[in-house]
C-alpha cells in the first residue's frame, strides 16, 4: 500500500483495522490544472478532431446506423477491460439468436453494456446527469451477469479494494473511500458535474472519469460506469449532435498506462499527465471514427456498384444491402422478411451475394444458412 500523501488529489487515511483508504479532494483540482502551451494544443487537436467526427456522421444515409455499430463496438472494448472476451462479432450473432439462454455470459455482459448505455442516454432526455441516473444505469448493467448479486444499482456498504488477484485489504494496490465517506465523495462529485463554472467539457469529463475511479463506488462494474460517464457527461452538455465518443478501445490498448496514470494522480497530483493522456485518446478515437464513417459511405458506393453491374433486381438488393448496413447478420428468413418476397427469392439473392463476395456464410451447412456481412464488419474491427 502506498505511504505517501497527497494533498493536492486528496491523502490516505488510516482505518480502524489497519489499512488505509484514499480520500480523494473534491474537483476542481487546487492548485489548479496547469493549462501549458502543450496541453492547449492537445485539447485543441481533441476539439478539432470531435468536430469532424461530428460533421463526417452527418454525411452518412443512416447515421443512427453507425452510432448503433459504435455503440456496440465500445460495449465490446469496455468488457473486454474487465476481462469479457465476446468479440463485436458474438453480439451482433446474439441480437439474431432466439435461444439467448444458451450464450456464453461474456456475451450478455457485453448485450448489458448497450442496453445501459443506451437507457442511460434516453433518460438524459428527462433526468440530469446524477448519482440516482448513475444507480439506474448500473443496475441495468448488471442484471442477471456475474457480479448481479452484489447489490446492483446501489453505492457499497463495505470496503473494496484494487491489486493482484488473491492479495488482501492490506496488500492492495489501492483502496477507494471506506463505505461511510462515500455519499460524501459522490455528491461532492455530483456538485462538480452540475457546476457552471467555465471549464472546456472534455477537461471535466477527463477529471470526472478519473474521480469516479478512485472512488469506485460499487462493489462491482465501477470501470464499465466510470467510461459510460465520459459519453453521459458529453451528451447532456450537448457536445456531439450524435453520442460517439467511446475511448474504451484506447484504453485498452494502452491499459498499463492508463492505470499508471490514474495512480499517479493519486500519489503526485498529477493531474496534468492524466488530462494529457485523456485528450490523446480523445483525438486517436475520434480520428478513428471519422475515417471509419468515410470507408462506409465508400463501401456502400462499391456496393451499390457491384449490384448494378450484376444486373439484379435493385429493389430486392438494395432494401438487403441497406438492411446489412443496421443488422450485418442475416439468414433467408430474416431476408425474406426484409424484401418481402417467398423465401426461395431469399435464398437466391442471398447466394448472389455471396458470389459477389459481399456475404460471408459461416455455418457451413446446406440448409439453415447463416451469413455476415463481412467487408462491413470489418471496419469497426
Amino acid at each position: 500500500m502506498p505511504k505517501k500523501e497527497n494533498i493536492r488529489a486528496g491523502k490516505y487515511i488510516n482505518q480502524p483495522t489497519g489499512y488505509k483508504a484514499f480520500m480523494p479532494n473534491p474537483l476542481p483540482p487546487e492548485p489548479p490544472l496547469h493549462m501549458d502551451a502543450e496541453m492547449q494544443v492537445l485539447l485543441s487537436a481533441a476539439d478539432r478532431a470531435l468536430g469532424k467526427l461530428d460533421a463526417a456522421t452527418e454525411l452518412l444515409p443512416n447515421p443512427d446506423w453507425f452510432v448503433d455499430m459504435y455503440v456496440k463496438k465500445e460495449a465490446v472494448y469496455s468488457s473486454q477491460i474487465e476481462g469479457a472476451q465476446a468479440s463485436l462479432a458474438d453480439l451482433l450473432e446474439f441480437e439474431v439468436k432466439i435461444d439467448r439462454d444458451k450464450l456464453p455470459m461474456d456475451v450478455k455482459e457485453t448485450s448489458n453494456y448497450v442496453k445501459a448505455l443506451n437507457y442511460g442516454l434516453e433518460r438524459l432526455n428527462s433526468l440530469p446527469l446524477s448519482l440516482r441516473l448513475l444507480k439506474e444505469i448500473h443496475k441495468k448493467l448488471m442484471h442477471g451477469v456475474r457480479g448481479g448479486e452484489k447489490s446492483p444499482g446501489e453505492f457499497r456498504d463495505k470496503q473494496n479494494f484494487i491489486g493482484p488477484p488473491g492479495c488482501m485489504l492490506n496488500e492492495a494496490t489501492f483502496a477507494p473511500p471506506p463505505p461511510q465517506e462515500l455519499l460524501n465523495t459522490m455528491g461532492a462529485l455530483e456538485k462538480f458535474l452540475h457546476d457552471e463554472s467555465p471549464m472546456p467539457p472534455l477537461i471535466k469529463c477527463g477529471l470526472a472519469h478519473a474521480q469516479f475511479e478512485t472512488i469506485h463506488p460499487f462493489y462491482d462494474g465501477n470501470g464499465r460506469i466510470g467510461r459510460l460517464l465520459i459519453t453521459f457527461l458529453l451528451a447532456w452538455r450537448g457536445m456531439l449532435k450524435k453520442p460517439l465518443l467511446y475511448v474504451s478501445h484506447y484504453f485498452k490498448k494502452n491499459h498499463s498506462e492508463y492505470y499508471d496514470r490514474l495512480q499517479a494522480v493519486r500519489e503526485n497530483g498529477d493531474w496534468e499527465g492524466w488530462i494529457r493522456f485523456f485528450l490523446t485518446g480523445v483525438e486517436e478515437v475520434s480520428i478513428e471514427a471519422a475515417e471509419t464513417a468515410q470507408k462506409i459511405q465508400f463501401l456502400r458506393r462499391d456496393h451499390e456498384k457491384l449490384i448494378g453491374e450484376a444486373k439484379l433486381n435493385q429493389a430486392n438488393s438494395l432494401a438487403l444491402l441497406e438492411d446489412l448496413f443496421r443488422f450485418p447478420f442475416t439468414n433467408s428468413n430474416l431476408t425474406k422478411i426484409t424484401i418481402k418476397k417467398s423465401h426461395p427469392v431469399a435464398i437466391k439473392l442471398l447466394n448472389t451475394f455471396e458470389k459477389l463476395g459481399i456475404l460471408k456464410e459461416l455455418s457451413g451447412k446446406q440448409r439453415y444458412k447463416f451469413y455476415a456481412y463481412k467487408p462491413y464488419l470489418d471496419l469497426f474491427q
